[in-house]
């Protein structure tokens, strides 16, 4: 097909051809390319194919593309070959492609004396590369036959080998730190260098080695201060490090660091008036005279005709306003002003800003503007001003009705799933912040489902209908919305709005009858699942009184009280009932040790640290409490062990974790274990609270906790990822106190899964 204007003929192209054409990776095969690779093989080199076949390869590790080991070894093993080739280009791909494969430790060996013959060449390139390639490769056995190689190229007169050597030092530190601390003189030495970017790499590399020495970061950082260092890099480095040495130390040496921020301020490089500026205004403490100074810069930079400027600028607003929002005020005539930047994100950086910044009186402007750029803005953006609303929403109670009309709004806008959600979520945080307008928002939360596309989202909402709709002054109004999707809607969707009619009938007895009869539609469905529910719902809204839904303690039990049903083929009907006699019968006559041995376990050292503890000092602990078995997460064999008790209280979902050391030149700091819902979970779980544990020491037990609200009325089994966070700090081995500083880790612990029942309504 084409078309025809003034004697021009356009044809036109499908899709497909548009990608060939501008594409040269696409519909890349690893299969084709692996047949590629055979021409490194070739006698006579063609270094433009053996350049393009390298492309595709390296392509393809950059997407992810899984190669087995054999593909892995006979990739290395051809391209190896290529070490005889001449062309520049075409060694510059071959160091690339060895440092992705990441060869094992037999295979090193082929190419070290390869890359051990470039570190000696003439060529200034070969010489950088290939030392970055070599020891991004190796392992700590080489590093003692290259160390001499890596001090003389620290202070090679040629700057890309010398940082090629500082950056590999910096990659090694977390090798084998001990042979970079052996260059400690020619690092010093390089932090002398004319060129900035060895200047910078040498002075972060000498930090990297004197961290352990709180010290020797002190000498460090004054002595680089009173040094003319020219590297803009190099001196925004020393900023961070002034920063960080100014949480801690008083007098004289705080006054060279405060004096050092305050003359960056003034620098001609803008990187370096920028940097200086956004740590001076994050400062807990400083002048009033300084922080005047740096916002000044920063509200200049705010008008500034670049791009980056402005953008960095209004980050490090947008990131002070949230500790102190009064000092970012003083900007707010800037900021307005940049609400209709071309860049999308400086718009919604200064939008976020200035509703933190704001008065109660400009909520209201500053809504209008939003809703003006809303519709223009991809879903990241948004995700950051809903959020920013939900944090406003405890500020400003008499704006939670325009809050919840600009949300609503939203929801009705194209959008993904995450941004639907956050949006539903904030709305039901207003609702719970103020019970006056919880009407209008599940009013609002019912109409979107009209239209949601988002199965999971649809039935979320359902089940907060079904939670809070019925205590509403009027509840009829939400049983339409509900009572559509039973027609409309997919089966998981029909099954959830069952539920939700449901929750009306058990709390509003005056549509018991009404309800029980639209029920009646939905027995005959296709979904077994939505026949069930219904015939069971029905039977609960058509019984006489109150029904109590039975509580089934263990799904064995179920099962075996349903096969002895079948097994009996009597004409009575299964009753639940039997299954909780028959379950209490059970426990009282196989579980009785346990149940004793429960009992004993309040006395344990688990349950005296939970009653101890002051955070739970106003939680019932006795009584009704129940508690599992200690479950380990961890093997007996481990640095450290972890073991997990939790604890189900008629308010509160306890989770207790045992922990204990075994590294004896190490104390674990700020130990706290966070724990992720797993796959789909269809309660509603509050915020969880973490209670660190403040040291852990060698061979001692402490006890880290995580709590949260235990859901009302909702039986369901939820899952969680555990890792245990520490701060790490090796001991003095002298006076066996700790160091200064440590370094954050995580270890990964097995996953805990923990059943809630049901509680009565």
């Amino acid at each position: 097909m084409s078309v025809q204007r003034e004697g021009q003929v356009f044809k036109k192209r499908d899709e497909d051809s548009y990608q060939d054409e501008h594409s040269p990776f696409w519909a890349i095969e690893k299969g084709a390319v692996l047949q590629e690779a055979r021409c490194f093989n070739d006698t006579q080199l063609s270094s433009r194919k053996c350049q393009q076949v390298i492309t595709k390869l390296l392509y393809l590790y950059s997407q992810g593309e899984l190669f087995t080991t054999t593909e892995s070894t006979e990739v290395f093993f051809s391209v190896t070959k290529l070490f005889h080739a001449t062309d520049g280009n075409l060694r510059r791909l071959l160091y690339l492609i060895i440092k992705e494969i990441r060869p094992s430790a037999d295979e090193v060996i082929i190419v070290t004396s390869s890359l051990m013959k470039d570190m000696n060449s003439k060529v200034d390139v070969y010489r950088a590369n290939s030392i970055r390639v070599l020891c991004s490769i190796t392992d700590s056995s080489l590093l003692s036959q290259i160390e001499r190689f890596l001090k003389q190229a620290v202070v090679d007169k040629s700057p890309i080998v010398a940082s090629a050597a500082l950056v590999s030092g910096l990659r090694l530190m977390k090798l084998n730190p001990e042979i970079v601390r052996r260059w400690s003189s020619e690092v010093q030495e390089a932090a002398s260098s004319e060129d900035p970017m060895v200047q910078f790499h040498a002075i972060t590399l000498l930090h990297q080695i004197k961290q352990t020495d709180r010290l020797a970061v002190s000498k460090l950082v004054l002595h680089s201060i009173r040094s003319n260092i020219r590297s803009p890099l190099a001196i925004c480095t020393l900023i961070r490090y002034s920063s960080e040495m100014l949480q801690d130390v008083t007098g004289a040496d705080a006054d060279v660091y405060y004096g050092f921020l305050e003359a960056c301020l003034r620098h001609k490089s803008e990187m370096v008036v920028f940097e200086a500026a956004k740590n001076i205004a994050l400062l807990s403490e400083v002048d009033s005279r300084i922080l005047h100074s740096s916002m000044m810069v920063l509200q200049l930079l705010l008008s500034s005709p670049k791009t980056i400027l402005r953008f960095g600028a209004v980050r490090a607003l947008n990131s002070i306003a949230v500790k102190n929002p009064a000092t970012v005020a003083l900007c707010n005539v800037e900021l307005e002003s940049l609400v209709a930047d071309d860049n999308k994100s400086i718009s919604t950086a200064a939008v976020t800003t200035l509703l933190r910044t704001g008065s109660e009186n400009s909520v209201d402007r500053l809504m209008l503007q939003i809703s003006s750029l809303f519709s223009g803005l991809q879903d990241e953006y948004k995700l950051a001003i809903i959020k920013t609303i939900e944090s406003l929403s405890s500020k400003y109670p008499s704006k939670h009705r325009s809050f919840i009309s600009f949300l609503s709004a939203s929801l009705r806008e194209e959008g993904g799933y995450e941004y639907k959600l956050s949006i539903v979520d904030c709305m039901l945080h207003i609702v719970d912040l103020n019970a006056e307008i919880k009407e209008l928002g599940l009013i609002h939360l019912s109409e979107f489902i009209e239209d949601c596309e988002y199965t999971q989202l649809s039935i979320r909402i359902l089940h907060i209908l079904g939670v809070h709709a019925p205590s509403t002054d009027d509840p009829t109004k939400f049983i339409r919305y509900i009572y559509n999707r039973l027609f409309l809607e997919n089966a998981a969707i029909r099954a959830a709005a069952l539920s939700a009619l449901t929750s009306f009938g058990m709390h509003c007895s005056s549509l018991r009858s009404k309800l029980a009869i639209l029920l009646l539609r939905s027995i005959h469905d296709t979904d077994d699942e939505v026949r069930d529910r219904a015939t069971l719902f029905r039977h609960w809204l058509k019984a006489e009184g109150t029904v109590t839904v039975p509580c089934v303690s263990s799904v064995g039990h179920l099962e075996s009280a349903l096969k002895e049903y079948l097994q009996l083929r009597t004409e009575s009907s299964f009753s639940m009932a039997d299954i909780c006699t028959s379950a209490t019968t059970d426990i009282t006559a196989e579980d009785r040790d346990h149940t004793e041995a429960n009992r004993v376990e309040t006395d344990s050292p688990f349950h005296k640290a939970l009653k101890q503890h002051p955070e739970f000092a106003h939680l019932p602990l006795s009584g009704d409490i129940t508690h599992s078995s200690s479950i380990p997460l961890t093997e007996t064999e481990t640095e450290y062990t972890v073991t997990c008790v939790h604890y189900l209280t008629s308010e509160h979902i306890i989770f207790q974790f045992a922990c204990v050391n075994t590294i004896e030149e190490q104390v674990l700091e700020n130990v706290v274990v966070n724990m992720e819902p797993i796959g789909d979970v269809s309660v509603d779980l509050d915020e969880q609270t973490c209670i660190p544990l403040p040291s852990l020491r060698v061979n001692t037990l402490g006890f880290t906790y995580v709590y949260l609200k235990r859901p009302k009325c909702t039986a369901a089994t939820v899952r969680f990822a555990c890792s245990l966070h520490y701060t790490a700090k090796e001991l003095d081995p002298i006076t066996g106190e700790p160091e200064d500083v440590g370094y954050e880790d995580d270890y990964l612990l097995e996953d805990v899964e923990i059943s809630i029942p049901n509680l009565s309504p």
